[in-house]
């Protein structure tokens, strides 16, 4: 897989995480079931950024929409329901390890995390990210200047993995930062504004990015045929991968009920009757 645009700062990240795994699934018993989502997700993340495919994204909307779906919203589901976290940890060496636990005790760890992992942030970042790519100018700022595009890239894979980490939690509330049942809830919200606007871009009949036919087409089809596929990738495939996460968020939720984790509610004493006074 010979990568488009080669980059050095990709290819050590990715080499580095993956090495981190490999380490520390050899010294914990990770199941094979969360490993094979680990390295599927990390596949896919390689192929949509470092190889060919990137050429046919940046030539062809519907490629891009693919592009876009695996890195916003497969790709990190993938990765966060592999619940990588520990097994991360445990491929470092002993003394990064206990860099990492006493910069997470941190009054400015701490601060910066509850900005960056509140579930409202996170949540509108997740949708905006969405929508704000989709503007047409937005589209060709992107792809006329790679730096722009990197970004791009980058920012749907980062939030994908934020808004993940937040819906598929294992944990109760506290310490978990989103209740189990606004887990399961928020897919269905978030999913929203997706399916209006892949409508709108599937039942166009106006060219809404021409910035492709600039940089050059890879394929020869009728444009409005590439925009109407583009549409319907952000309609279905990509609300069915929100529908997954959110079944899987309703598995963690029954764990976590069947396990006696969730937290009781006091009941309420009841008024005395008439009849006891």
């Amino acid at each position: 897989m010979v990568p488009w645009e080669f980059s050095w700062v990709f290819l050590i990240a990715f080499i580095g995480t993956a090495w981190l795994y490999a380490r520390g699934s050899r010294r914990l018993r990770v199941p094979l079931p969360r490993q094979a989502a680990f390295w599927a997700g990390m596949v896919l993340i390689y192929v949509s950024l470092h190889t060919y495919f990137d050429y046919f994204a940046e030539h062809e909307f519907f490629m891009h929409r693919i592009q876009q779906v695996l890195l916003h919203h497969l790709a990190p589901l993938f990765l966060v329901a592999a619940y990588p976290g520990t097994v991360l940890r445990a491929g470092l060496p002993l003394a990064w390890r206990v860099r990492v636990w006493r910069a997470r005790q941190s009054f400015a760890w701490r601060m910066l995390a509850a900005m960056a992992f509140n579930p409202a942030f996170v949540t509108l970042f997740f949708v905006a990210l969405i929508l704000v790519w989709l503007i047409p100018d937005m589209q060709t700022l992107a792809m006329l200047d790679w730096r722009i595009y990197r970004a791009m890239n980058w920012s749907m894979v980062l939030s994908g993995l934020s808004y993940w980490w937040l819906v598929l939690d294992h944990r109760p509330k506290p310490p978990g930062r989103m209740s189990p049942g606004w887990r399961v809830l928020s897919p269905a919200i978030t999913m929203t504004p997706q399916i209006v606007a892949g409508a709108i871009v599937t039942f166009s009949k106006a060219d809404l990015y021409p910035i492709f036919e600039i940089c050059g087409r890879a394929f020869t089809m009728n444009v409005l045929t590439g925009q109407l596929i583009g549409g319907v990738i952000m309609w279905v495939p990509a609300a069915m991968i929100e529908s997954m996460g959110g079944l899987l968020a309703l598995r963690q939720w029954l764990r976590l009920s069947r396990n006696g984790r969730l937290p009781r509610r006091p009941l309420r004493a009841r008024p005395p009757s008439i009849a006891h006074r």
